[in-house]
């Protein structure tokens, strides 16, 4: 599976999961460290660690597995890295103070997810 693939299918379990404010974003070209950024908000603690077991638990039915996970003690901020493909699922306001997407963003590589829960409201 390629890294584009594994980003759009982390997107979609999030989405599915009723993950907010997801977004993919192509950052090869603005650092060496990885090629996909997917950044995520969820509305507890609990949903926070949802979506980052869903992700793991999809993604290793296609034989993926994270080089590194951080952060799913807290569930706060959880860091799934997928070398190619990094996952961050924020809880609401730790992804309002980081804005992690405004370091990344350039205005042309966000990806087009196409979804639809992560804009709806409760």
């Amino acid at each position: 599976m390629e890294a584009r693939e594994i980003a759009l299918l982390a997107a979609k379990v999030m989405d599915d999961k009723r993950g907010k404010d997801i977004i993919a974003l192509k950052v090869d070209e603005l650092t060496i460290v990885t090629d996909y950024l997917v950044i995520a908000t969820g509305r507890s603690v609990p949903q926070v660690k949802a979506l980052a077991d869903g992700v793991e638990e999809e993604l290793e039915k296609h034989d993926i597995f994270p080089r590194h996970r951080e952060g799913l003690t807290e569930g706060r901020w959880c860091v799934l890295d997928y070398g190619d493909v990094m996952v961050h699922i924020f809880h609401e306001q730790d992804r309002e103070y980081y804005q992690m997407e405004r370091l990344w963003a350039d205005g042309t590589n966000e990806l087009d997810l196409g979804l639809n829960a992560s804009e709806s409201e409760d």
